[in-house]
C-alpha cells in the first residue's frame, strides 16, 4: 500500500475511536478498513458536568470536574466476508466537586467501568487485505455495533461520588455512512442507538435504581481538508431514560441535545492526534456537560512497515 493511501486509511481509522466522556459516536466510525490493522489509543479528557463517568445518572445541583485517561485497543478482522472489529477500553479517572443539596464536597480517583465493542459492516464494507484495499473505493456503508459496559469501576454504595455505576449497560447502534463531493472529501453519517441498563441494587445504600432505555439519534458532517487533516461537526439528540428508585418514578425523563466538533491531524502513517470538543445545548434531566478530549493513536499490522 502506498504511503498516501495508507495515510488516508489511518485518518479514517482514528475517527473510529470514541473519546472519553463523549456523548456521541465519532464521525466516519463505520468506514471500511483493511483487516489485520491494530490500534492502541491513549486519551485524556476533561469534563465539567453534573454527572460522573455514567452520563445517564445526573446528580441534581452538583458541580463536578472530571479528569479522565483511557487506554483502548482496536483489532480489525474479517467476519462472514465483511469487515469487523473488536475494541476493549479501560478508563482511569479523577473526580472532584461539590453537591450542595447533600452539603458535601470531595474527590475520588481510580478505575471507571470498562467497555467492550463488537462492530460489523453489513453492506459496502467487504473484508479486504492490504493489497485488495489499495483498489477499494469508499462507498455508502451500512453497519452496526454492540457496546457492553461492565460494572468494573470503583463504586461505594454509601457515597454520592463514584467512578463506577454498579450496573451493566448495552448499546446497540445502527449506522449509515455516505461519502460525496469532489474526491469524496465530504462524509455524512447518521446513527441510531439506544442504551439499555440493568438495575443497580445498591444505589445509595440499599435502594434499587432502575432506568428505562435511553434512545439517541446522531448526525455528523465531516470534511477532509487534505490527506492529513479532517474536521467535523457533530450532533446528538437523546430522550426518555426515565429513572425509578425502589419503583418510585423520579419524573426524570431526559431530553438532551449536544453539539460538538473534532479535528484530526495525521502526523504520519502510524501516528495521529485527535482533538474533540462538546457542549450540551439542551439538558433536561440530562448531563449539562462541557468538555474536551485529546487522543493519541498508534497503528500497526497489515500495510505498516
Amino acid at each position: 500500500m502506498s504511503r498516501q493511501r495508507l495515510r488516508l486509511v489511518f485518518v479514517a481509522l482514528v475517527l473510529l475511536a470514541p473519546p472519553a466522556c463523549a456523548q456521541f459516536t465519532d464521525p466516519r466510525n463505520y468506514q471500511n478498513t483493511p483487516v489485520g490493522v491494530n490500534i492502541i489509543e491513549l486519551t485524556y479528557a476533561y469534563a465539567r458536568a453534573d454527572a460522573s463517568l455514567d452520563p445517564a445518572i445526573v446528580i441534581g445541583g452538583a458541580t463536578l470536574n472530571l479528569n479522565q485517561g483511557a487506554i483502548t485497543y482496536y483489532r480489525y478482522f474479517g467476519l462472514f466476508g465483511h469487515t469487523a472489529w473488536f475494541s476493549p477500553s479501560l478508563p482511569l479517572a479523577g473526580l472532584n466537586g461539590s453537591v450542595p443539596s447533600f452539603n458535601l464536597s470531595g474527590s475520588i480517583a481510580g478505575a471507571g467501568d470498562s467497555s467492550y465493542q463488537l462492530a460489523l459492516l453489513f453492506k459496502g464494507g467487504p473484508a479486504l487485505n492490504v493489497k485488495q484495499f489499495a483498489k477499494y473505493q469508499q462507498t455508502t456503508i451500512i453497519g452496526g455495533s454492540l457496546t457492553v459496559t461492565a460494572p468494573t469501576g470503583l463504586y461505594n454504595p454509601n457515597k454520592i461520588l463514584n467512578l463506577g455505576s454498579d450496573r451493566w449497560s448495552f448499546k446497540p447502534e445502527f449506522a449509515l455512512t455516505h461519502p460525496f463531493g469532489p474526491q469524496q472529501s465530504w462524509v455524512v453519517d447518521a446513527y441510531a442507538n439506544c442504551y439499555f441498563y440493568t438495575d443497580n441494587t445498591t444505589y445509595r445504600g440499599m435502594q434499587v435504581l432502575r432506568q428505562s432505555p435511553l434512545p439517541g439519534l446522531e448526525g455528523h458532517l465531516s470534511y477532509s481538508f487534505n490527506q492529513s487533516v479532517v474536521g467535523s461537526l457533530d450532533t446528538r439528540y437523546s430522550f426518555r431514560g426515565d429513572t425509578f428508585v425502589n419503583d418510585v418514578d423520579q419524573n426524570s425523563s431526559q431530553r438532551n441535545f449536544i453539539l460538538g466538533t473534532e479535528a484530526i491531524v495525521s502526523v504520519n502513517d502510524r501516528n495521529t492526534l485527535n482533538f474533540v470538543f462538546e457542549k450540551a445545548i439542551v439538558h433536561q434531566n440530562g448531563p449539562s456537560i462541557t468538555g474536551f478530549a485529546v487522543r493519541y493513536q498508534y497503528a500497526w499490522g497489515g500495510g505498516y512497515k
